[in-house]
């Protein structure tokens, strides 16, 4: 029987043994993204956007204007996608020059707008919660690009996932997804926690997903990096225990900080010795354990996902749930976004050059969560905390807008996730993704980007939200 995907470990190997690149380079990189979204919020199109896009989160789009809707969702690609792609692929030699370019760009363009004056707008938890979207939209944006761009040759192979140590732009992946749910989950609102039952029920979506995604890619012979979740493993299936385990244990938001950090550094301990010597080690037993030893470990260490998770809690509740709000809320909150980010990238720092070198694999059981060792947890949250931080300096821009993208992504988040890696399948087994020229890759993840928008759109547009918990 021909094999629906023949080049399955040579696409293997091309993800496979890499190093990643400089932290700084990655800081640039997110850096870049953030000031894109910023641009995309400073330059208006009232005569395309005005009432396209919904007033709340349980609004249908209220414009019937479709084709102006759409065309907004292509501008907003084309200010944002667009310009994300080619600094990540053929301007990936230039990244630090192109960073340069665009926040000079942004500096041009608010100083324009605000015309000498201070615009600054303050507001509530409508304003906060538009900044945590826009933040939850840029890591979801850079995750989902990504996820394809990886398997063209014209994506540097440093912005592949790391082996073992090191840092590199993907290995953000689930790391990201758990700062962003944590920020607003349940616990982080001090919303009681659910029963196990409920919590089962729930979840079962991310375990129908786990087991699709195992029998899909097992039929298909789709490649699978084994280093990254093990042999039947993955990444719903973390999440699944992850969110079981989150929803069952009662801890106040107010010592969620003290109970994450005692996880994260006991579990580094560990790893400090010996257990990240077995981890790392190619070596696989028969038993279910040693097969899934990344997935597992995940778990456990809670250590490391549940530990991030629980510090986001703390981390949410107290910028942004735990207060009365008023006309000072906003600054209060945008100035201790920016000092948690500055003491995260301090201690990033202080743990990859004293410590021990940011790892993903050691976390890489579910890919930042529990393999992964203390360096990593903390340059995740300095990275996402910047993210967070720089959309937060919007609200110096006069007028303010939020893309018609961004909120068709944020209403649909997990919807969005689950269509990128169906289309980058398809991608997969239809076309040769290392062999094609640059100009043909390129192509081909703007469309991938470009359906990708429209469909969440086309959604949004109707009033469709995929919500499974």
């Amino acid at each position: 029987m021909e094999s629906f995907n023949p080049n399955k470990h040579l696409k293997e190997q091309f993800v496979s043994n890499l190093t990643g690149s400089s932290i700084l380079e990655i800081f640039s990189l997110i850096t870049t993204l953030s000031a894109l979204i910023l641009i995309r919020h400073c330059i208006e199109f009232n005569c395309l956007t005005s009432g396209c896009v919904k007033k709340d989160d349980n609004a249908a789009v209220s414009n019937n204007n479709f084709g102006a809707y759409m065309v907004a969702l292509i501008v907003d690609c084309f200010f944002i996608v667009v310009p994300y792609i080619l600094c990540m692929t053929v301007l990936a030699e230039w990244t630090y020059g192109s960073t340069m370019f665009v926040f000079l760009l942004l500096l041009f363009i608010v100083s324009f707008k605000r015309n000498g004056s201070s615009f600054l707008q303050e507001g509530g938890v409508d304003s906060n919660r538009g900044n945590i979207s826009s933040y939850r939209v840029a890591m979801m944006l850079a995750t989902c690009i990504s996820i394809l761009a990886v398997d063209f040759e014209i994506f540097p192979r440093r912005y592949a996932k790391t082996e073992t140590f090191g840092t590199s732009l993907m290995d953000l992946g689930v790391g990201s997804f758990v700062v962003a749910n944590s920020l607003v989950s349940r616990q982080a609102r001090g919303i009681s926690n659910m029963t196990l039952r409920n919590a089962l029920y729930s979840t079962s979506p991310l375990i129908i997903l786990g087991i699709a995604r195992l029998i899909s890619t097992s039929s298909v012979n789709y490649q699978v990096h084994v280093g990254e979740y093990g042999v039947h493993w993955n990444f719903f299936f973390t999440l699944a225990a992850v969110a079981i385990l989150t929803s069952i244990i009662n801890v106040p938001p107010n010592y969620c900080g003290f109970l994450g950090s005692f996880i994260l550094i006991g579990y580094q301990t560990l790893l400090l010795c010996g257990l990240n010597e077995y981890l790392l080690s190619e070596n696989r037993g028969t038993d279910i354990i040693s097969q899934n030893k990344e997935g597992i470990f995940s778990i456990f260490g809670k250590d490391r996902y549940w530990g991030m998770y629980l510090v986001g809690v703390r981390v949410g509740n107290y910028l942004f749930f735990g207060h009365k709000t008023d006309v000072r809320t906003k600054t209060w909150t945008r100035n201790r976004v920016w000092a948690l980010c500055l003491l995260f990238w301090l201690i990033s720092l202080l743990l990859d050059w004293q410590v021990e070198r940011v790892s993903r694999r050691m976390e890489n059981n579910f890919e930042i969560s529990l393999q992964c060792n203390l360096a990593y947890v903390s340059l995740v949250w300095a990275i996402s905390l910047q993210v967070l931080a720089i959309l937060m300096l919007s609200d110096y821009v006069p007028g303010r807008k939020t893309s018609a993208l961004e909120e068709a992504i944020d209403r649909n988040l997990l919807a969005y996730f689950l269509l990128a890696n169906v289309l980058t399948g398809l991608v997969n087994l239809s076309v040769d993704t290392l062999s094609v020229s640059s100009i043909a890759a390129l192509a081909i993840l703007f469309a991938y980007a470009l359906v990708l928008s429209l469909a969440v759109g086309c959604a949004s547009f109707m009033g469709i939200k995929f919500k499974f918990w």
